[in-house]
């Protein structure tokens, strides 16, 4: 069986940690591969607090909402670190934690579900209102750990918001960050989040404000010329 998570024991203080690198269910999470059930026997298989560690591109949303809702009825303490990557799907994972904490040089992105769909205009339609319902859903667990309003996660998630470390902790997406002590809060600074489609529609504004004004006859002079000629 193929798995997209990994359980290290930590032989000195005997701590549990759950690595998910990559993508969450590369191979399959439905099928016969890495199922639910297998990711639940690892986890209940030792009690105690929980680190999961993330660096994932995300993946498929129904893998992680079940991640979710294990890490959050799982009766010990879990603590969710990411050290570079939490985007998609794996950004709702990390939502599950009792606490966050991103390394300085680490992303969240959040964006809008994907699906592949075709077939006539009803299929299209049904495939555009089932990722409607999905991303209503995604909300949900963004909204439960920073209490930002739906509206604004909304237009986060339409924009895909990448959302860097020091951004994450003042929006509620993380509580804190890894290696602060070695980074200083003089060092720290005001951060701010971007979107890959924001910056490409200011570059193309940008590029059309410097196209000089066509010149000559304005199309309408010609109309009324051609008019004038034709009586």
């Amino acid at each position: 069986m193929r798995k997209f998570w990994n359980w290290i024991r930590d032989e000195i203080t005997g701590d549990r940690a759950l690595y998910l690198s990559g993508p969450i269910a590369e191979e399959t999470w439905w099928g016969n591969e890495a199922t639910p059930a297998a990711f639940k026997a690892d986890l209940l298989e030792d009690a105690g607090p929980v680190t999961v560690w993330i660096n994932s591109p995300g993946g498929d949303v129904f893998a992680a909402a079940t991640i979710y809702s294990m890490l959050k009825e799982y009766p010990g303490r879990v603590t969710v670190k990411i050290d570079a990557l939490a985007a998609s799907a794996a950004s709702v994972v990390a939502m599950a934690g009792d606490e966050v904490l991103m390394s300085p040089l680490a992303f969240i992105v959040i964006h809008n579900p994907e699906t592949i769909a075709a077939g006539d205009t009803e299929i299209m339609r049904r495939a555009q209102r089932q990722l409607d319902e999905v991303k209503e859903a995604i909300i949900n667990a963004y909204e439960a750990k920073t209490g930002i309003r739906r509206a604004q996660l909304g237009h986060m998630m339409n924009a895909e918001s990448w959302i860097p470390a020091h951004k994450a902790v003042d929006l509620g997406f993380a509580d804190g960050l890894l290696y602060a002590d070695s980074i200083g809060p003089e060092k720290i600074g005001d951060s701010m989040m971007f979107s890959p489609a924001a910056i490409t529609n200011s570059m193309l504004e940008k590029i059309k404000s410097q196209i000089p004004p066509k010149t000559g006859t304005p199309i309408e002079s010609l109309y009324k010329r051609l008019n004038l000629l034709s009586h």
